[in-house]
């Protein structure tokens, strides 16, 4: 009886203990608001419409995602020894203002992999990730890629989130290197084609440094979409350096970014240099105030001549809490609308001026709640 007692005793010991080994968080965030845009046009340009948005007006409406997209995930963690640990990562992203499935209607749309970490010598991820040029930005980004207003897809392209990728992740020092491959990325096409090894794929690199006050990242990204139904594959390439300064409750950043997309027979779709600058205030330990503007130089348009898209960007930010706050962010874009969109860049966010208007000014009263 003693013995088996002791038995017990050491299973019970060894199952805590294995317990304690792993964890699973669930984290997520919801982020709703009242929403004023001018000059919205009543119609989503195609090309089967002739890129035709319809009459401009002015729209009041509940949106989802303005300072951060909603969400909820699923966080996991086992320690495997030697400094060790497996990881994954589920994270579903949804619309607060119907409870619709975003990301083309995905399940885990925002990220979905698994991995393995070292202590010393990095992280190595595989399934659905952010590409290596978003993660090496991240830090540079005013608004932290709030989604209404920062033109995230002019900046980085439609292949932020990358399929069937492998990424490498590791930080020694006050240096961090990173670095993806995607075998196919459904994006533009369907991806891993049997007989077509570049169709889809992608790949990027980057080394960011931050020590103290001052940070920077150099960083390169090549996707290679599908542009045909045959399967032909075009060659878009963007390269970004960006740095930012701490001095005292503000932290001033910028960069650039070159971009060249081609088809694939080597003719310029797209030649543009794109730049950005902000400043966030820490004003009180609650408020916190971004500033910022952006502009992108259209080089080559496929031959048509456009003017060149500008942006500028007002959010305050109020604390109530650790987990919620209030804000109220505001946008006015010039020669398209907000985000870029009709530039003939991204066309990807909503924001299509009505025909013959040319700029559009968006404003946002929100609340969100991180848990």
């Amino acid at each position: 009886m003693k013995g088996t007692s002791i038995l017990l005793a050491g299973l019970s010991t060894f199952a805590a203990a294995a317990h304690a080994q792993s964890s699973v968080t669930l984290y997520g965030v919801a982020d709703t608001n009242i929403e004023y845009v001018s000059h919205l046009g009543t119609q989503t340009p195609t090309p089967g419409n002739g890129f035709n948005a319809g009459a401009a007006g002015s729209a009041f409406r509940l949106t989802s995602g303005g300072l951060s997209g909603s969400r909820w995930g699923l966080r996991g963690v086992e320690e495997l020894g030697n400094g060790l640990k497996a990881i994954y990562v589920l994270e579903n992203g949804f619309g607060l203002d119907d409870g619709k499935l975003q990301q083309g209607g995905r399940l885990f749309g925002r990220q979905a992999f698994v991995g393995l970490e070292s202590a010393s010598l990095g992280k190595v991820t595989f399934g659905r990730q952010y590409t290596t040029l978003f993660s090496a930005l991240a830090n540079f980004s005013p608004t932290a890629y709030a989604g209404q207003y920062e033109p995230v897809v002019a900046q980085l392209g439609l292949n932020v989130r990358s399929d069937n990728t492998a990424k490498y992740t590791g930080t020694f020092g006050p240096m961090t290197a990173i670095a993806h491959w995607s075998f196919g990325n459904g994006v533009a096409g369907n991806g891993e084609v049997p007989g077509q090894f570049r169709r889809d794929t992608g790949y990027g690199a980057a080394l960011a440094y931050a020590s103290g006050a001052f940070g920077a990242t150099v960083a390169y990204d090549q996707f290679n979409p599908t542009l045909t139904a045959g399967g032909s594959t075009g060659t878009f390439k963007k390269a970004a350096v960006a740095a930012s300064y701490a001095v005292g409750p503000a932290r001033i950043m910028g960069g650039y970014r070159w971009g060249q997309n081609k088809d694939a027979a080597g003719a310029t779709l797209l030649r543009d240099d794109y730049y950005w600058v902000g400043v966030n205030y820490q004003v009180t330990a609650a408020l916190a105030l971004t500033i910022a503007y952006y502009y992108d130089d259209v080089k080559n348009l496929g031959g048509i001549n456009i003017k060149n898209p500008w942006q500028a960007l007002f959010v305050a930010d109020y604390s109530l809490s650790k987990r919620t706050d209030l804000y109220l962010s505001t946008a006015y874009a010039k020669n398209a609308g907000l985000n870029f969109d009709t530039s003939a860049i991204s066309f990807a966010n909503g924001y299509f001026p009505g025909n013959g208007k040319d700029n559009m000014l968006g404003v946002a009263l929100g609340i969100r709640h991180i848990f």
